[in-house]
């Protein structure tokens, strides 16, 4: 996990050498998957040459719908001993139920829809159930269509502006997608020497209902999503706020696109598959003017914990942490925190740190088991909060706030917390502070002058892991607020 962002930029320059080692016209981009996506996505951008992307698609769900993610809840579930391994296997087993990537709005889901909201796949392509035999017929369309780009010279440059990557913020929005986005969307942009700035992100959100009912922050895996109408069903929710003459893969703008699946049986075609689930399309993609959340699902905090910004999915938190006083617990590996949790050592009303696991730390991995152990703890769940530098998966659900910037092996606050301290949440008003030590608030001055004295005394820890590529990531990789690519 720790060489998940390295990935991403090893397969974006592997993907560099070949396209310029070889003089190729075009390129179609096959990717699936949770890394490969972005690493395609840059490689388009950075490479300029006529491109369209096709993705994979997404596998089906389980028996008695179970999708991957939930693994991660009985993994918890056997060491806690509420299970036996013989249970656990099973699920194991039949959770994964054909190709695809996995079957809920996780990383690999939002990236793929993210290839078709900045118009480098063709509409409603993106996030399909990969084991439809019209899979084999999109394919076909989109080698055809490679060769009219080429034909007519249209270049990723001339798709990735600004508005488009605005377009897929909206979209993201609207989907719940996973946080990881706000890594892969401005290091994409990057390529295009285009900056998103986390507080976009945040203020789409903060005017783009939540609309798909997908998991983890909805009911339904994700295949229903693409039986739904997919992306453009979702596009046509928010239409009033698309950059709708931003140019596509298609030749033509996006509103041209919409206009267009609406008199082509698209729509027919996906909900043909629904009627047979006896599902209504509303249920899984609501109107939006009845959202499932008036607001998107991501904000973005900043206080004396987070100067630079930190990154949290509300729409998956309780109430009860929206707004928050917590006794700080901190912890400098996820392995160290897994194990707390698992073991009741860690109480209602304390804030889980887990640091050191940022970009320059450790290559920011997911803290995936660590959520899940809490998310599937009832006691825990609505009650306390984790907080990292490092990463979540997009399965993660329940009080998960990540990326806190500057990172803890750069010296940011996160690595001066102390047990005990007063930690405040405030995602409403998108604060993340420290507000007292030993259990006891204090007036801001006096916390200012306590961590003056915490890093004066501070000392960097030496690395985990001090070679190889992943010692080249961490030396040249920027915050996470910027993307975390390497610079």
């Amino acid at each position: 996990m720790n060489y998940s962002l390295l990935s991403r930029e090893i397969i974006c320059n592997m993907i560099e050498i070949q396209g310029t080692a070889t003089p190729f016209d075009g390129g179609m981009f096959i990717c699936s998957c949770d890394k490969g996506i972005p690493a395609h996505l840059k490689a388009i951008a950075r490479l300029d040459m006529p491109s369209i992307v096709m993705t994979g698609g997404l596998m089906k769900a389980g028996p008695d719908n179970l999708t991957l993610e939930q693994i991660g809840t009985y993994s918890a579930k056997l060491k806690r001993g509420e299970i036996t391994e013989e249970e656990f296997k099973e699920k194991q087993h039949t959770a994964c139920a054909s190709c695809g990537a996995c079957a809920f709005m996780g990383t690999a889901a939002t990236m793929q829809i993210m290839s078709e909201a900045l118009g480098l796949a063709l509409p409603g392509t993106a996030a399909m159930p990969a084991t439809l035999e019209e899979m084999e017929e999109v394919a076909k369309r989109v080698a055809a269509q490679l060769l009219e780009l080429i034909r007519l010279d249209i270049k990723p440059s001339q798709i990735l502006t600004k508005e488009a990557f605005e377009n897929a913020i909206m979209v993201h929005a609207a989907i719940a997608g996973s946080t990881n986005a706000l890594l892969h969307i401005p290091a994409i942009a990057h390529e295009v020497g285009i900056e998103i700035d986390p507080d976009i992100f945040d203020s789409f959100h903060r005017k783009i209902p939540y609309i798909v009912n997908i998991r983890p922050s909805g009911f339904y895996p994700g295949q229903y999503f693409w039986f739904a109408g997919g992306v453009p069903a979702v596009m046509e929710e928010i239409k009033e706020y698309l950059h709708l003459d931003v140019m596509t893969v298609t030749g033509k703008t996006l509103g041209e696109n919409l206009e267009e699946l609406k008199k082509n049986g698209y729509y027919d075609k996906c909900h043909s598959y629904l009627k047979e689930m006896g599902v209504n399309r509303e249920a899984v993609i609501t109107p939006a003017s009845k959202p499932i959340q008036k607001e998107g699902a991501i904000a973005i905090l900043r206080g004396n914990l987070a100067p630079e910004g930190a990154v949290v999915k509300h729409s998956a938190i309780a109430k009860e942490m929206m707004q928050a006083t917590l006794i700080a617990r901190p912890y400098d590996s996820e392995e160290e925190a897994l194990e707390a949790v698992l073991n009741k050592k860690i109480k209602p009303g304390d804030a889980v740190f887990i640091r050191y696991e940022g970009p320059k730390g450790s290559g920011m991995p997911e803290m995936f088991y660590t959520t899940e152990a809490i998310a599937s703890d009832p006691e825990l769940v609505a009650s306390i909060a984790l907080i990292t530098d490092g990463r979540y998966s997009g399965a993660t659900r329940g009080p998960a706030i990540g990326h806190v910037s500057p990172e803890a092996s750069e010296g940011g606050p996160i690595a001066l917390v102390e047990e005990g301290d007063l930690i405040r949440i405030d995602i409403p008003n998108r604060r993340l502070d420290i507000i007292g030590v030993d259990g006891k608030e204090m007036p801001k001055e006096k916390v200012d002058k306590i961590l003056k004295e915490r890093r004066n005394r501070w000392k960097k820890p030496e690395p985990k892991d001090d070679k190889g590529a992943l010692k080249i990531y961490r030396k040249l990789a920027v915050s996470p607020m910027k993307g975390a690519y390497m610079e």
